[in-house]
């Protein structure tokens, strides 16, 4: 089996990493950074997110995995404490893989009808410039709103406990394959109205985004900022794509959400 480790950069991280890659290499197991079969994350979240983004072009090949060195990571299955039982279970046994949904944007241009495509595994986001963002909603190629405000967050299932969250969405179990849209500080009054209300589109759904008062627009992808000038359109809708879980250990996902958000449970 080839792997991978991506670090947090920090320098616990940075040393769990080198054990890790140590233990791996004593099995027997080969060091690849172009083609691994699992990939083990070191860090938080955004250090997932980071090792997802790196191999968005490989997904149907490469599981990942993550051990969190500072707050209860999202992603993170393991903790420092048990690196040898990781390593050993990686070595040794058959990981169950869990297939969770992701997050297709397309943004299209006005220039030559050209496009740009991401993968998100969390959601995308995308703001103005300057000034009020102003886009027309299209659900399954129909007009659905014009809305005013600050802009729009897309995410998926499981991106629905991060940012999402934050702005008032619900927590979708990842094993529902949809998208939510939510709201950024909408404009409501006696002449400007939207929905007001997240949005859960099935797979079979569309979402489109086309400017109305201008073109370039400050679009997320995860944690991947860029500006997009001269756009048309921005297409969300559930990916072909998933991304893929080495699942060595059960660890539900209501559990997940009670111990980050609530409380940890006693062991």
């Amino acid at each position: 089996m080839k792997f991978f480790v991506l670090s947090k950069g920090d320098k616990k991280s940075n040393l769990l990493t080198k054990k890790i890659h140590s233990y791996l290499q004593d099995f027997s197991l080969t060091f690849d950074e172009n083609e691994p079969d699992i990939v083990i994350s070191v860090g938080g979240d955004g250090t997932f997110l980071a090792a997802f983004q790196k191999y968005t072009n490989r997904l149907e090949n490469t599981a990942f995995v993550g051990v969190h060195t500072g707050h209860l990571g999202f992603y993170a299955d393991w903790v420092p404490e048990e690196i040898e039982k990781l390593v050993i279970a990686i070595s040794k046994s058959t990981y169950q893989i869990i297939e969770y949904p992701l997050l297709e944007v397309i943004v299209r241009y006005t220039n030559d009808g050209k496009e740009s495509s991401f993968l998100a595994l969390n959601e995308s986001t995308v703001k103005s410039v300057e000034g009020t963002f102003v886009m027309d909603v299209e659900i399954k190629g129909e007009q659905f709103e014009r809305f005013r405000g600050d802009g729009l967050c897309i995410s998926t299932p499981s991106g629905s406990t991060a940012y999402n969250k934050a702005l008032g969405g619900a927590i979708i179990h990842p094993s529902l394959e949809s998208i939510q849209i939510s709201e950024m500080a909408s404009i409501n009054n006696r002449v400007f109205r939207t929905i007001g209300s997240p949005l859960i589109l099935p797979a079979h759904h569309t979402c489109m985004l086309k400017p109305v008062t201008q073109s370039d627009f400050l679009v997320t992808v995860d944690h991947l900022s860029s500006l997009q000038k001269d756009v048309k359109s921005i297409q969300f809708r559930v990916a072909d794509q998933k991304i893929r879980f080495a699942r060595y250990k059960p660890f539900p996902f209501w559990n997940r959400v009670r111990d980050s958000f609530i409380e940890k449970a006693e062991s």
